[in-house]
């Protein structure tokens, strides 16, 4: 299923994150840190030139395969992720992507839970 963010923009709704309102978290100088940083790694997409309302954080999926030199489920390793940097406040999120919208947060809110409900009733069709 997708979410429709505005004007042509679509993702899955299965790589939603989180939904967040602009005025009520950018007060934070973490989410700020964050955004900014997100912004400098080429992480953040703008859905419209309109004023922006609501950011939405994606996972991303990844594609490539695990090189060999990966270590085994399980074995308790964790492998480097590139930016993950101490004090970094987008640590170990390559994958991730935010879409900046202007639509409200609730709007977005409301989309996803009425996909979210069409699909439990059966009543979404591809």
């Amino acid at each position: 299923m997708y979410l429709q963010l505005g004007q042509n923009a679509v993702i899955m709704e299965t790589d939603v994150i989180g939904v967040f309102d602009m005025d009520n978290t950018t007060g934070s100088h973490i989410t700020r840190r964050f955004l900014s940083e997100s912004e400098k790694a080429g992480r953040v997409i703008s859905v419209s030139d309109d004023l922006p309302n609501a950011f939405i954080v994606c996972d991303a999926p990844r594609r490539k395969a695990a090189p060999a030199s990966a270590p085994a489920a399980g074995s308790g390793v964790r492998p480097y992720r590139e930016g993950a940097g101490a004090g970094s406040a987008a640590e170990g999120l390559t994958g991730v992507k935010v879409y900046i919208s202007q639509l409200s947060s609730q709007t977005l809110v409301r989309r996803f839970e009425t996909l979210r409900m069409e699909w439990l009733q059966g009543d979404y069709h591809i």
